[in-house]
């Protein structure tokens, strides 16, 4: 646990330059086993002398946060003690994903440059202006959607250029990733035009892997049997979707004008949304039109 750090800091706030860099959306998920230490030589600002190491092994909470681009990672820290530290290592977004390999030449990340890996190690309020360090990434599996399953590397930070260098190591092993969503929806060739509200009730199926809420939504258009008069309608409905059986699904759409929808052909277009629950940067999205006979109903 850590030891001997008591100063805080109040981090400046420095503008953000030209060709600063971020990482895209990322998926976080806590670590499952895994390992977070430092070792802070006298002088450093960040880590105050200390030598700490944290792991869930003895109660610390570890998240790690890998961008859906795999360039980017960060490992956060909540000390059992309620301490707190973020690690941030991203490869440069110009070159290839962050891989196994030593990253020199890294400066303060976000700020780094689209050519310069990004590193920073801050914690309980105190962090640098400027860092020069490098890093190595001794092993690093990444599953779907910036899914960390393992990680395994050390870093070396100096802060604002002439504080002795702060030297950590980081360890994490996560289960294999889940699967990513999928879904197969359908709709059915028939549906029912009402004699009584002359709405069109469209249906079909939606079958997904595991468990998902899926939205149907989409609109019914049919051509008069006079053919003077296009008649449409949009719909919406929700469909709780499990692994297994498809689920079946049923929408009304109501005519936007006076003229009713009758018995006949009918054309609907159909957009299945649904929200991976593993991954939240995994929105599944599927259109479909289809023909359809409609039947009074």
């Amino acid at each position: 646990m850590r030891t001997g750090i008591t100063s805080s800091l109040v981090l400046s706030a420095t503008a953000i330059a030209t060709g600063v860099v971020f990482s895209p959306a990322a998926q976080a998920q806590a670590v499952t086993s895994g390992s977070l230490g430092f070792v802070s030589p006298a002088g450093d600002w960040v880590g105050g002398g200390a030598t700490s190491t944290y792991s869930t092994a003895n109660g610390d909470t570890l998240t790690v946060t890998g961008s859906t681009d795999e360039h980017y990672v960060n490992v956060s820290v909540s000390g059992a003690l309620g301490d707190w530290w973020y690690l941030d290592l991203m490869a440069p977004s110009s070159g290839p994903a962050l891989a196994p390999g030593t990253y020199t030449g890294a400066t303060r990340y976000p700020f780094n440059t689209a050519a310069q890996p990004g590193l920073s190690f801050v914690g309980d309020g105190r962090g640098c202006n400027t860092v020069a360090g490098s890093f190595t990434i001794t092993q690093i599996t990444w599953g779907p959607y910036g899914y960390i399953q393992e990680l395994d590397g050390s870093f070396s930070q100096q802060c604002e250029g002439f504080m002795p260098a702060l030297v950590g190591q980081v360890q994490i092993t996560n289960p294999a990733p889940p699967a990513v969503l999928t879904v197969k929806p359908a709709v059915a060739s028939d549906g029912t035009a009402s004699t009584l509200n002359g709405s069109a009730t469209v249906r079909g199926t939606v079958a997904c892997d595991k468990t998902a809420q899926v939205t149907v939504s989409g609109k019914v258009t049919q051509v008069s049997s006079n053919h003077k008069t296009i008649v449409n309608g949009t719909y919406t409905t929700t469909v709780n979707c499990k692994a297994g059986a498809p689920v079946a699904w049923s929408a009304s759409a109501t005519p936007s004008g006076s003229v009713p929808f009758r018995s006949g052909d009918a054309q609907v277009d159909a957009q299945f949304v649904a929200q991976d629950p593993d991954y939240a940067a995994n929105t599944v999205t599927i259109d479909q039109t289809n023909a359809v006979s409609l039947h009074k109903g």
